[in-house]
C-alpha cells in the first residue's frame, strides 16, 4: 500500500488548491481524478463560457468576431486546438512540479484511511493520514419521458461545440442558461428559454432578473417562465418539448441547465461510516464529514462557485495539516457574466427581515447615473442595511462591470464595516462603485 499524508480526490479548483497548499508545506500528497485535471472550470464551464461571451459581445456590436473565430478562441482557451479532447497536461505538470503524486483513476474508500484507485486496468491501494474530497459536480439530468432519445446537451456540449445549432431550447434560466442563451442568441441562433420559476435567475434580486430578462429579449431570446417541461418527443430534426401549460417549444439543440449533482455514490462513503443525504453530505464547521476526512468545493457547499471551491480547498488542506482555523463561508460573492452583468452578496431585504434583522433597502437606477449615461447602460445598484447595527448586510447590482464592483460590498459585509466609514469613502467618478457610494451616503444620512 502506498502511504500519503493527504490524499485528495478530485482535481478541480478545490482539489488543486488543496494539493498545492499542502505540497507547498512539505506534505506527501496524492491527487486523484478520473478525468481532466483542472476540473470543469477551465475546460467545460467558466473559461469557455466567458470566452464565448466575450466573442459574442464583440460580434453583437458589429466587431469582426464570426463564430468560426469564436470557436477557435474557445478551443485555444481550453487547450483543445486540432483535437476533440482538451489537453490537461499543464495542470498535471504543475501538480507534479509542486511535489504531488498524480493518479488518473476512480477512487473509493475501503475503510478509514484506506482507498483504492481503479486506473488503467489495475488497482492501486492508498493509505492516507487525511483525505480531502473535492469531487465537483455534473449537470443534473431530469427524469423526463423521451429525454434519453433527444441527445440533449449539458454545459459540456454547449461550451465546446464547433457548429452552431439551427435553433435551441434551454431548460433552466439560472446562470448557465442565461449566459449560454445570450451567446447563441447573439450569434443568430433562435433560442427559447424555459424556467419553472416565475423569473429567470430567480435567486438573484428581482430587479437584476428584470434587467437581464429585458436584455435577453432584445437579443432575441424567447423566455417562458412558470412552466415545466413534461415530455420530449422527436420532431422534424428537432426536439419538441411539451410544457405543463399544454404548449410546446422546439429546438435542434436541447440544453439542460437545471442544476448540478454531486457524484458521491462511487466514493463508498458507508465504508467510513458516512451516510449521504439527498445525494450529498453535511460537513461540520471545519469542513469535516468524518475523522480526518474533509470536503471542499461543490460537495461542501453551501454554493457552487470556483472562487468558493478554491477557498475551501486551501482551508481543507490547512485543517488536514492541523491548523486551528475555521472557514468563513457566510459571505460569498456571486456574479453572472451576461450583458448586463449581475452581481450580489449577502441577504435580500426579505431574507434579512426573516433572520430578525431590522433591514432597509435603498436602490439607485444605474441608467440615470453618470456611469449609465456615459456607457449607455441600464441596471441598478441596491443595498440592504441593518438599521440597528448601521452595517451593510447585502448588495445587488446589474450593469457594466458589476462583477468587479461587488467586492467592496463583499468586504464591507464580511468585516461589518460601519456605514459611517463606507459613506466617508471616496469612490471614483463615473463608476458603478460611485453609485454604490452614493447609496452609502444616503443610508448614513437617512439612518442618522
Amino acid at each position: 500500500m502506498e502511504q500519503f499524508e493527504i490524499v485528495v480526490v478530485g482535481a478541480g479548483a478545490a482539489g488543486e488548491a488543496a494539493t498545492h497548499l499542502a505540497a507547498g508545506r512539505g506534505a506527501k500528497v496524492a491527487i486523484v481524478d478520473r478525468e481532466l485535471f483542472g476540473g470543469s472550470c477551465p475546460f467545460w464551464a467558466c473559461m469557455p463560457s466567458k470566452a464565448l461571451l466575450h466573442a459574442a459581445a464583440i460580434h453583437h456590436v458589429g466587431g469582426d468576431y464570426p463564430w468560426a473565430r469564436a470557436s477557435e478562441f474557445r478551443d485555444y482557451m481550453i487547450n483543445r486546438q486540432e483535437t476533440d479532447w482538451p489537453d490537461d497536461s499543464g495542470h498535471v505538470e504543475a501538480l507534479e512540479k509542486a511535489g504531488a503524486t498524480v493518479i488518473r483513476g476512480t477512487a473509493r474508500f475501503e475503510g478509514t484511511g484506506h482507498l483504492t484507485v481503479q486506473t488503467d486496468g489495475t488497482v492501486r491501494e492508498l493509505g492516507a493520514g487525511a483525505v480531502i474530497l473535492a469531487v465537483g459536480s455534473h449537470s443534473r439530468v431530469p427524469d423526463l419521458p423521451g429525454l434519453a432519445d433527444a441527445h440533449a446537451w449539458t454545459n459540456r456540449e454547449a461550451t465546446s461545440t464547433r457548429e452552431l445549432p439551427r435553433s435551441m431550447v434551454i431548460l433552466g434560466g439560472g446562470p448557465t442558461g442565461v449566459e449560454l442563451g445570450q451567446v447563441y442568441a447573439r450569434y443568430g441562433v433562435p433560442v427559447t428559454m424555459v424556467d419553472s420559476n416565475q423569473r429567470i435567475n430567480s435567486r438573484d434580486h428581482a430587479r437584476s432578473s428584470e434587467f437581464l430578462a429585458a436584455a435577453l429579449k432584445r437579443d432575441g431570446v424567447q423566455i417562458r417562465t412558470g412552466v415545466r417541461a413534461q415530455r420530449i418527443r422527436p420532431g422534424d430534426g428537432v426536439s419538441v418539448v411539451e410544457l405543463s401549460d399544454g404548449s410546446t417549444v422546439e429546438g435542434a439543440a436541447l440544453l439542460l441547465a437545471i442544476g448540478r449533482e454531486i457524484p458521491v455514490d462511487e466514493l463508498n462513503l458507508p465504508a467510513i461510516g458516512v451516510a449521504t443525504e439527498a445525494g450529498g453530505v453535511k460537513p461540520d464547521d471545519r469542513l469535516r464529514i468524518a475523522e480526518n476526512v474533509y470536503v471542499a468545493g461543490d460537495i461542501a457547499g453551501p454554493e457552487l462557485h470556483t472562487h468558493l471551491a478554491h477557498y475551501e480547498g486551501e482551508m481543507a488542506a490547512r485543517l488536514a495539516l492541523g491548523d486551528d482555523v475555521r472557514p468563513d463561508v457566510s459571505v460569498i460573492p456571486r456574479a453572472t457574466y451576461t450583458d448586463p452583468e449581475t452581481a450580489s452578496v449577502g441577504l435580500l431585504v426579505e431574507q434579512a427581515r426573516e433572520a430578525g434583522i431590522d433591514a432597509v433597502e435603498l436602490t439607485e437606477d444605474l441608467g440615470s447615473t453618470p456611469k449609465g449615461y456615459v456607457a449607455e447602460a441600464q441596471g441598478h445598484v441596491t443595498i440592504v442595511v441593518d438599521r440597528a447595527e448601521r452595517t451593510l448586510v447585502g448588495a445587488f447590482m446589474a450593469g457594466p462591470g458589476v462583477s468587479e464592483a461587488i467586492h467592496e460590498a463583499v468586504l464591507a459585509v464580511k468585516t461589518r464595516t460601519p456605514l459611517s466609514v463606507l459613506a466617508d469613502t471616496i469612490h471614483a467618478f463615473p463608476t458603478v462603485a460611485r453609485a454604490m457610494g452614493t447609496l452609502f451616503i444616503q443610508a448614513h444620512r437617512k439612518l442618522g
